[in-house]
């Protein structure tokens, strides 16, 4: 059954979602499985459109919420690129956004400003959903963490979970850490000091009682990890570029710095990735970057479900 709680419900920030309404997506997501491969079939969003508007570049998050709306019997209509929409006419977020929810049941919002998501959702009356508003949010990401993580790992309470790289601008960081604490997760942050968590993250996690610790070395805290989630190091975010030069390839993950780790340490990425993680780490059974990609399928699967209203 599909909860009513959900339709119509915005998700720009993982803090809109309860411990509960977390895990009712997961749970939906794990019974998603096999019609995002295909091996089933539904019609369950039928004559459904979903709007893709995306103002930064995408591979994974935009191809998997069009796939996620095909497998339930929906259509896509989108804005790749905003030069060729009424932006590049001066047109506001808030008149694109107006003008788009006539043509859709649900929006997708990827945005180089923060908080245009949650701007997006004032002026739409249908439902939103954050797919990254510059370093803030990226709620839909963290869901997809966490499945894989719950996959890999069981249960995350006390698990060490080790977060590296970008933990400054990593909106993909941001949002997991938060879901992190509800879980009851310890938390690492391995990153050089300019990019290190933000502090009201840090004052977050502390008033929930989260054991957290701040290392700039790896090697220090490999052994004990259960989880290892690599970020890249972003250029893009920086406002002075010679201050990515300073931290450019800080860290990189390869059998060697694995020598050290637990057998059944499960090595996330959001992806794309640079040079942070070696190709020979992909050949170890550690590696699960590429079916932390899959599992944005049916995870999105069951977010558009669930806020559209269909039932599979």
């Amino acid at each position: 059954m599909t909860s009513m709680s959900f339709k119509g419900m915005d998700i720009i920030s993982i803090s809109d979602l309860t411990k509960d309404q977390i895990e009712e997506i997961l749970n939906l997501a794990n019974k998603m499985i096999p019609y995002a491969k295909g091996e089933k079939t539904t019609k369950a969003l039928e004559g459904r459109i979903l709007a893709n508007l995306f103002f930064e570049p995408s591979t994974r998050t935009r191809l998997s919420f069009e796939s996620a709306m095909i497998r339930l019997g929906g259509s896509n209509i989108g804005i790749t690129d905003h030069q060729n929409s009424s932006v590049a006419k001066g047109e506001t977020l808030a008149d694109t956004i107006r003008t788009v929810e006539c043509y859709a049941d649900a929006i997708v919002l990827r945005h180089p400003k923060e908080g245009a998501a949650r701007l997006a959702a004032k002026f739409s009356e249908k439902p939103v959903i954050n797919c990254g508003d510059g370093p803030g949010q990226h709620p839909t990401q963290t869901l997809v963490d966490l499945f894989t993580m719950k996959q890999e790992q069981g249960s995350m309470k006390d698990k060490n979970v080790v977060l590296v790289g970008d933990l400054k601008y990593g909106r993909t960081v941001h949002s997991l850490v938060e879901a992190l604490a509800l879980f009851g997760a310890n938390l690492t942050f391995v990153a050089p000091d300019i990019l290190q968590i933000p502090k009201e993250s840090v004052k977050l996690l502390e008033k929930a009682g989260i054991s957290i610790n701040l290392e700039r070395n790896l090697e220090n805290v490999i052994a004990d990890a259960d989880v290892l989630y690599v970020t890249r190091i972003q250029k893009e975010r920086f406002p002075d570029q010679s201050e990515y030069e300073k931290v450019a390839g800080s860290y990189k993950v390869d059998n060697t710095v694995l020598r050290e780790a637990k057998k059944n340490l499960t090595i996330m990425h959001p992806l794309p990735r640079v040079d942070e993680i070696a190709p020979e780490v992909d050949y170890t059974e550690n590696a699960k970057y590429f079916k932390q990609t899959f599992n944005a399928v049916p995870v999105r699967m069951a977010i558009l479900s669930l806020i559209i209203g269909g039932q599979v």
